[in-house]
């Protein structure tokens, strides 16, 4: 579906599907043009919606723990088959450096095979609650699952959702973005390659606009919308998914707080604060974007800091020896220049960073990583998520101050926190509102365990056990069992009295 001259094409009911509209795929990169696909719609959204809803309605896949299993295995299997070209093309065709594109596409199979565990492993609960009235209580999938997928890690947040909605029994439906359509073809090709997925079980449209997604949110076929990207929008699914009370597993906006106390080693700790910054070159939604120092100490690392930050090596994303690659496109280029000049009223600029304008990385969207400091909280700077290589450096005094710092926005996705004391890191975990805190480290994640945000940063888990529970109901039945001597059971409300 992505060989040269060929438009990439959605992957429907079993099927693949072209659209009327043709757009090109751009490398952030070099501008060059990629390749061409179909840019879906309303007409595939509505398509998909009515393929997932009959193979929900009338297949084996919801009633089938051993299938889904089987088929999440697979499917791992076929992805894993073509993870080098997803990872150059994601590299070229999103901009993320070719190593962190390599971990996305190696790492991200092992989401489904967890979920093929978690698949098998369901169970319910049963008691006699009354003589001869017994109750049972078990989860079964929800119905057909909306997948929105943003475009900065198209396959691990796509895997993220839709490997425990397979696993509990749902059909989907999935937009994926314009931005990595060739990626997508990939994905879609690694689906249709999975011959234990039956028709219409997961069905995929690539969509530049905004039509073939709200069609979705909307849709009273849709039983529950899974969605990653920005805070507004989430707002948006939430407002427009509640006139049909469909169930809404939201990861939305972060502006993760990187808490450095004094006893925090400078030399190990310093360059993770700009990996924080720039890794998959600022574009993910846990980025190190504020940076809080101990006053004491703070001299220190505001230059430490400042100079790794301008050794960074900003290249073409599929060089190998670039440290950050280009921004997602030259728009946002000037959406992030427009933030750290207005910045400058409120804020001290430490590394200006900026468009890269000069040579051959001109032709690019290439963005060099930006240092500001402020005191005041109040500022975009601290407040907004830029989305972009731009780190807000803060101090603070004492540990009080350090929480209501990092405290002070409306996000709550992640935090990381730095120091020798143990006490003080269990007192500060506690303390920072937010889904995920790393103490000494950053970005580390496991299928296993819980993620998802506190206050504007969503609702919902992903990953861990809760992910499923995201996509199931929970049903109870009450049975009355005829006596020995023949009489009926008692029947009253009260029985649990």
């Amino acid at each position: 579906m992505t060989e040269t001259g060929v438009t990439a094409r959605h992957w429907i009911n079993g099927e693949w599907v072209g659209s009327t509209t043709v757009a090109r795929s751009v490398s952030p990169s070099t501008g060059e043009v990629l390749g061409q696909y179909s840019a879906g719609g309303r007409i595939e959204a509505a398509s998909a919606i009515a393929a997932a809803r009959i193979a929900f309605d009338s297949g084996a896949w919801p009633h089938d723990p051993q299938l889904r299993s089987r088929a999440l295995n697979e499917l791992a299997d076929r992805l894993g088959e073509r993870a080098d070209a997803i990872a150059l093309m994601l590299s070229r065709e999103m901009g993320k450096p070719l190593r962190d594109a390599t971990l996305e596409a190696t790492w991200s199979p092992s989401t489904l095979r967890y979920n093929a565990g978690t698949a098998l492993s369901q169970t319910g609960t049963s008691a006699e609650i009354a003589p001869g009235i017994f109750a049972t209580s078990m989860r079964e999938p929800i119905g057909v699952a909306g997948i929105i997928v943003p475009w900065n890690s198209p396959l691990a947040l796509l895997l993220r959702a839709l490997g425990p909605a397979l696993a509990a029994g749902c059909t989907t439906v999935i937009k994926l973005p314009g931005q990595t359509a060739l990626v997508n073809a990939l994905i879609a090709e690694a689906v249709a390659a999975t011959g234990s997925l039956p028709k219409g079980v997961v069905n995929i449209f690539t969509e530049a606009g905004n039509e073939g997604a709200p069609l979705m949110v909307e849709s009273r076929d849709v039983d529950v919308i899974n969605y990653t990207g920005s805070t507004k929008v989430g707002r948006q699914v939430a407002e427009k998914g509640g006139q049909t009370l469909k169930r809404m597993c939201l990861e939305l906006g972060g502006k993760t707080p990187l808490i450095i106390f004094e006893d925090a080693d400078i030399e190990t700790v310093a360059p993770l604060v700009v990996t924080a910054l720039t890794k998959f070159n600022g574009e993910f939604c846990m980025t190190g974007s504020r940076v809080l120092v101990q006053r004491s100490v703070a001299d220190a690392w505001r230059q430490r800091i400042a100079s790794l930050l301008t050794q960074v090596v900003v290249g073409r994303a599929d060089d190998p020896k670039s440290q950050m690659g280009p921004v997602i496109d030259r728009a946002n280029v000037e959406r992030i220049d427009r933030i750290v000049e207005d910045a400058r009223r409120y804020a001290r600029i430490i590394v200006r960073g900026g468009p890269i304008v000069d040579g051959p990385l001109a032709v690019g969207a290439f963005y060099r990583p930006a240092m500001l400091e402020t005191e005041a909280l109040d500022v975009p700077l601290v407040q907004d998520e830029i989305f972009g290589p731009v780190l807000s450096f803060e101090t603070f005094a004492t540990e009080d101050e350090a929480i209501t710092r990092a405290n002070a926005t409306v996000f709550g996705l992640a935090a990381a926190l730095f120091t020798k004391d143990f006490d003080r890191a269990h007192r500060v975990a506690r303390a920072v509102k937010a889904g995920t805190v790393w103490t000494n480290t950053w970005g580390a994640l496991s299928d296993a365990f819980e993620e998802g945000g506190f206050k504007y940063s969503g609702i919902g888990r992903a990953r861990g056990l809760r992910a499923m529970e995201e996509f199931q109901e929970v049903k109870t039945q009450f049975r009355a069992v005829r006596a020995l001597d023949g009489s009926s059971a008692p029947s009253s409300t009260m029985a649990t009295s």
